[in-house]
């Protein structure tokens, strides 16, 4: 019982997704409306506590957050003579986001004199894509020092959204070293989640249990296909590790230490609605079987059928309706 109680803990980045839907793509210089537009905690590794949370995981966030303003300079210097701009309500909007997801919040690192990141996203209503314009001025990401405060026996599993990887490593070294302490039923499961391709992220390859490969990760490395990507960069992974490559609307893929490559087909919705945050969805789904003992299998279709549900709905609540039981 202690076991199932401990939580999954996601570190990585929050942001503010400032979302504009549309009925067709804006062409340059043009002056056009919306058809809405919406606030929405946004950053990987916050979307997928908020997916985890939904499917009934207890689960944890540690980041980044500030009380000033949104990235933007304009509203700065408006607000830069207010006192009360640190009831600037961006930072309480978050905060009671994941309140409402029962999101635990305790490891959040306040940086008071930074800026909060911020996404402008256009949501294409006809195609469903979604183009995203970040902007994240000077926040620091979590620091080894600042997870070297972290009561590990709180958790089970530990995901890291590949971000300030050199302070990842260190945060991921302290875990395994806690580990080594452990019977094997005890250890803390460590994923982790490359999705930009930049050099720095790739020593993330050797320190996961479980690791996250974009398709662009893959097509960086000349692979067409997630099958070919993961046989080509299965030799970066560290002995006994998974590696997982979502392809969109092609399926996903797994690899294990078996050497056989699982397959699982995508579960397109009916209507193609809102793709914000499908891989952030499919990482938690499949580490919340994972975690919950289901087979690689299981985990790779249960990922691919609760993304595809959700690009049939904007945000993330429909998710609770369908998938309930896990």
């Amino acid at each position: 019982m202690e076991e199932q109680r401990k939580k999954i803990l996601c570190v990585g980045l929050v942001c503010l997704d400032i979302i504009n839907v549309v009925d067709k793509y804006p062409e340059e210089d043009t002056d056009s409306r919306c058809l809405s537009q919406r606030w929405q905690r946004g950053g990987n590794a916050s979307n997928s506590c908020t997916v985890l949370s939904l499917l009934g995981a207890p689960c944890a966030f540690m980041g980044s957050l500030t009380a000033g303003p949104v990235a933007n300079s304009e509203l700065s210097f408006i607000l830069k003579d207010r006192p009360d701009v640190k009831q600037f309500p961006v930072c309480s909007y978050i905060l009671e986001d994941f309140r409402k997801f029962h999101i635990d919040v305790s490891l959040v690192t306040e940086h008071a004199q930074c800026i909060l990141p911020a996404s402008v996203i256009i949501i294409n209503i006809s195609t469903g894509s979604r183009t995203i314009l970040h902007m994240n001025r000077n926040l620091p990401d979590a620091t080894a020092n600042d997870f070297s405060k972290v009561d590990l026996r709180q958790f089970k599993w530990i995901h890291w959204e590949g971000r300030n990887a050199e302070e990842q490593v260190k945060m991921i070294q302290r875990v395994e070293l806690y580990n080594s302490t452990l019977p094997q039923q005890q250890k803390i499961t460590i994923s982790v989640e490359i999705e930009k391709t930049r050099e720095a992220l790739y020593q993330l390859f050797a320190h996961g249990d479980v690791v996250f490969i974009s398709k662009d990760v893959a097509r960086h490395f000349g692979f067409q296909s997630a099958q070919t990507a993961l046989k080509g960069l299965y030799g970066r992974v560290k002995q006994g590790a998974v590696l997982i490559c979502a392809w969109a609307e092609k399926g996903a893929d797994a690899l294990g230490p078996d050497g056989s490559v699982v397959h699982s087909d995508a579960f397109p919705p009916e209507t193609l609605v809102d793709t914000l945050g499908a891989g952030d969805t499919f990482n938690a789904a499949v580490i919340y079987k994972l975690a919950n003992g289901g087979s690689l299998q299981d985990a790779l279709t249960f990922g691919c059928r609760v993304a595809g549900s959700k690009c049939g709905f904007h945000g993330y609540d429909g998710i609770a309706e369908k998938f309930t039981d896990g």
